[in-house]
């Protein structure tokens, strides 16, 4: 099937896109989901959550989306979605008993494989999912599909070189208000991109929708206009990829007249204002971490505006030989008028979204809290009989991966173990005492991803304080406290998508010094079951 031109897009659009005009009000609910995770056969994204996030965060403040009428999922399964949908679904059937008219804006951003949405270990079929939303009780159903798999630079996304979505073009004569995007046709691959922090038509349709595409200047960005702009700005970034051009498409069937507005720029004096009088090309804004979270395409003598959430961004725009590099404060509530006169030249080495931190890994960082169960013993058989007893540990642990770098991890851990014996010394036999445990220690750990084990070898300090509390009163109690260097080695197993299993052995050296000075090594083996947050 040949694919349409954005002239044919706008003969065609011209005839439908939009709810009913009138006094009738209107109820916007949204849904917005991102699987950073695919499965097997898949890696995992750097942006899906963030670019779920993102839109999220821009319909609440632009798309008219109240907080109530919003979910968010991250990483969830196919039956977290479709619940949470049941949940919108429901909230829009109780807006039109009361005469109320309801759109939903549904956004999916994640990997995709052989005709279904591949969340964490589930999948979701395109076409029930089509189906579904075909059939829900909602007057208008928008759904935006951006499926993704992550490389370097520019990654190809989607489990393999394959159809990105199995969504056709044509009309759906049984839908009753369906509009379907997706970030590229039926036999082609979709891209991210490193520099924009996210994918290449997610990145455009949420500058689109802050005004760029805004083309008629009324203060508003349409459906059609959303889709036109994310259409050209997608198919020119990836035009010299090494996956080849990207071509956004587009599915609708509704009635009525009128364009549909997806974001209403008036009334909110928040964003950038570029003046007529500033010079026309292409401005960047980009934020501190180095990426570049909108832009705007100026003419001569045409004033745009972009309606940028608070903070500090770093303003750029490129000429033939050199750049124009400035700064752009947005505080809530007023706009910055930007003085292109404040910008100044710059070398193209100086290039602010060059260097940024993101680039210098290819996994999103996250935490796991777990529970840990152990057994804590030394090496040296008096020691272990007189001095420091074997004991079973229970422990709580925090862990950062891909933080510092990719594939390297930081742990923070507790422990505690305690047992009851009866000392045993030359000079001292018989008193009954309870021997405790405490060990805090942090390390950082380097792993090796071997499909879905990951082996690990790390360096650990640990402080252990030792107590003999003894039952006889007149006896003291004895505390040892001491830093101990260690090494670690283990394997991590995922259960699921948010529950992992290791198992682990620790190895330390300790320096006793009471009474002598000796040389102790202890070690410990355990397992650690932790939920991935």
């Amino acid at each position: 099937m040949r694919r349409p031109g954005l002239s044919a897009w706008g003969v065609l659009l011209g005839l439908l896109l939009a709810s009913a005009a009138g006094a009738v009000p209107t109820r916007r609910f949204a849904l917005a989901a991102g699987n950073d995770e695919g499965g097997a056969g898949t890696r995992p994204l750097r942006f899906a959550r963030q670019d779920a996030r993102t839109m999220l965060s821009l319909l609440s403040r632009l798309g008219g989306v109240a907080p109530g009428d919003s979910r968010l999922l991250l990483d969830e399964e196919p039956e977290d979605f479709l619940r949470a949908l049941a949940e919108v679904e429901a909230q829009a059937r109780m807006a039109r008993a009361r005469g109320e008219r309801t759109e939903l804006i549904l956004y999916y951003s994640g990997h995709a494989k052989d005709g279904a949405l591949r969340m964490g270990e589930g999948v979701l079929e395109l076409e029930a999912l089509k189906r579904r939303l075909e059939a829900s009780p909602v007057d208008i159903r928008i759904a935006i599909l951006d499926a993704c798999r992550s490389g370097s630079l520019t990654r190809t996304k989607g489990a393999r070189r394959a159809p990105a979505f199995a969504i056709d073009t044509g009309l759906a004569q049984t839908a009753r208000g369906l509009v379907l995007l997706t970030s590229s046709s039926a036999d082609e691959d979709s891209q991210e991109s490193d520099l924009l922090g996210g994918s290449y038509f997610t990145h455009h349709l949420f500058s689109g929708l802050l005004g760029d595409a805004d083309r008629s200047g009324d203060g508003q960005v349409t459906l059609f206009e959303a889709y036109s702009h994310a259409y050209a700005r997608t198919v020119a970034d990836t035009a010299d990829s090494g996956a080849g051009a990207q071509h956004p498409t587009f599915s609708y069937d509704l009635s009525g007249q009128g364009d549909l507005v997806l974001t209403d720029l008036r009334g909110h004096d928040e964003g950038v204002l570029l003046p007529g009088s500033a010079p026309a090309g292409a401005y960047y804004f980009v934020s501190p971490l180095g990426l570049v979270v909108a832009e705007v395409d100026k003419a001569a003598d045409t004033e745009r505006r972009l309606a940028l959430a608070p903070g500090r961004y770093t303003v750029k725009r490129r000429l033939a030989d050199r750049l124009r590099i400035g700064e752009a404060e947005v505080r809530r509530g007023s706009t910055t008028v930007l003085d292109e006169s404040s910008l100044r030249d710059a070398p193209f080495s100086d290039d602010p979204v060059k260097g940024a931190p993101y680039q210098t890994r290819t996994r999103r960082a996250y935490w796991t809290l777990g529970l840990s169960g152990g057994y804590h013993s030394f090496f040296d058989s008096p020691t272990r009989d007189n001095l420091f007893l074997s004991t079973p540990m229970l422990g709580l642990e925090a862990s950062l991966h891909h933080y510092f770098h990719e594939d390297w991890r930081w742990d923070v851990d507790l422990s505690f173990g305690s047992r009851q014996a009866t000392l045993e010394l030359p000079t001292l036999s018989g008193p009954l005492y309870r021997y405790s445990l405490l060990n805090v220690g942090t390390s950082f750990v380097r792993e090796w991803p071997l499909g879905r084990v990951n082996p690990f070898l790390g360096a650990r300090v640990a402080y252990s304080v030792m107590v003999r509390d003894f039952t006889d009163t007149r006896l003291p109690t004895q505390f040892y406290g001491v830093v101990t260097p260690g090494l670690m080695a283990g394997v991590r197993w995922p259960l699921t998508h948010h529950i992992e299993l290791t198992g682990r052995a620790r190895v330390h050296y300790l320096l006793y010094n009471v009474d002598e000075q000796r040389s102790l090594g202890y070690w410990e083996l355990g397992a650690l079951v932790t939920f991935r947050l």
